[in-house]
């Protein structure tokens, strides 16, 4: 009788303390860990962030075995996050991994943090058919994936500068909406008018499929700035509600108008059905609304994961981590962890 693959996932890209165990592929237990501390700094701080993951992710783990009812002894493999994100938080949890399946004489898998988001559609029953087009959207990462087979990944575009979601950070930052900001301002612009401001559509004439989101957030900035909510004496929450909502709505709209122009384009252009959304700002109503909305016009099929598995976490990392090992893809016990890590 075939013994099951039992796979450990370790996650400390950035400020998400996470481990999951997957047995053939099917989630078991998916333990994640926020860190609060960074709300007062209006941002990750990475020496916080590494020390933070070193302080608990021992238990962490125990957690999620613990959950799925399994040992260490029973696990096939572990799999833990290589890069992109902070380099001190990534050794955290790399480190730990390696050790781990050094002492248990069993493989280690590492694995990129961004093919972890793209296979996170897999996480759950109703699953997207190869290939497939995925809108990766994140604090950290904006880019249009196509999946033309397992494991046979092609970055189609990419941002040139800011994130959609690190993007939603700042300006929620510039509102005195505390972080992170993305939730505060999907939550505000439901009762905003997203025609009240003209906030600029960065590239939707271009032919290609890259994105930009400095430009949005200066003209926030700017807006902000001519209204007289910049200035030194002026406290940004003293802001009429209506108005916050306003700008929310219009910030969020003009965001969101990118990300569905590139998305369908790419769609369309590859001749692909089905259309997957991951990453922390998948969650967001606004564009999972306006996607569903485009592609059944269209007759695509969307696909976009549970809440849990759109935030950092270690579920997404143990599958991939499934996944190599059924290919026979393994690691070396030297690879380093790499901040700026690329899908290839």
């Amino acid at each position: 009788m075939k013994q099951p693959s039992i796979v450990l996932g370790i996650e400390t890209s950035c400020d998400e303390t996470s481990a999951a165990i997957l047995i053939d592929g099917q989630v078991r237990s998916n333990i994640i860990s926020s860190q609060l501390i960074h709300s007062r700094y209006g941002g990750v701080v990475p020496e916080l962030a590494s020390r933070a993951h070193a302080r608990i992710i021992t238990e962490v783990v125990q957690e999620a075995l613990s959950k799925a009812c399994v040992t260490t002894s029973n696990l096939t493999a572990i799999a833990a996050t290589q890069g992109p994100g902070l380099v001190g938080s990534l050794l955290v949890g790399l480190s730990f991994g390696k050790a781990m399946a050094y002492g248990l004489g069993i493989p280690f898998i590492g694995v990129n943090h961004i093919e972890g988001h793209l296979y996170s559609n897999f996480l759950s029953e109703n699953k997207p058919a190869y290939p497939f087009l995925s809108l990766i959207v994140s604090g950290g990462h904006t880019m249009l994936v196509h999946a033309s087979s397992q494991l046979k990944n092609t970055v189609l575009g990419q941002t040139r500068d800011d994130a959609a979601g690190e993007a939603f950070d700042k300006v929620a930052k510039m509102l005195g909406l505390g972080y992170p900001g993305g939730p505060m301002i999907d939550k505000l612009a439901m009762n905003g008018d997203a025609g009240a401001i003209s906030f600029p559509r960065s590239f939707l004439k271009s032919n290609g499929f890259d994105f930009s989101f400095s430009g949005i957030k200066t003209a926030v900035l700017y807006y902000l700035r001519d209204s007289g909510f910049l200035a030194d004496d002026v406290d940004p929450k003293s802001m009429d509600e209506e108005h916050r909502a306003n700008i929310c709505a219009s910030f969020q709209a003009a965001v969101v108008d990118v990300l569905i122009a590139k998305t369908i384009s790419a769609a369309g252009k590859l001749n692909i059905a089905d259309v997957t959304l991951a990453g922390g700002v998948s969650a967001n109503s606004l564009l999972r609304s306006r996607m569903e909305q485009e592609t059944r016009q269209r007759g695509l099929r969307l696909f976009y994961p549970p809440i849990e598995y759109c935030m950092d976490n270690a579920a997404m990392i143990a599958y991939v981590g499934w996944l190599k090992l059924q290919h026979g893809v393994t690691s070396s016990l030297d690879i380093p962890a790499v901040a700026g890590l690329e899908l290839v």
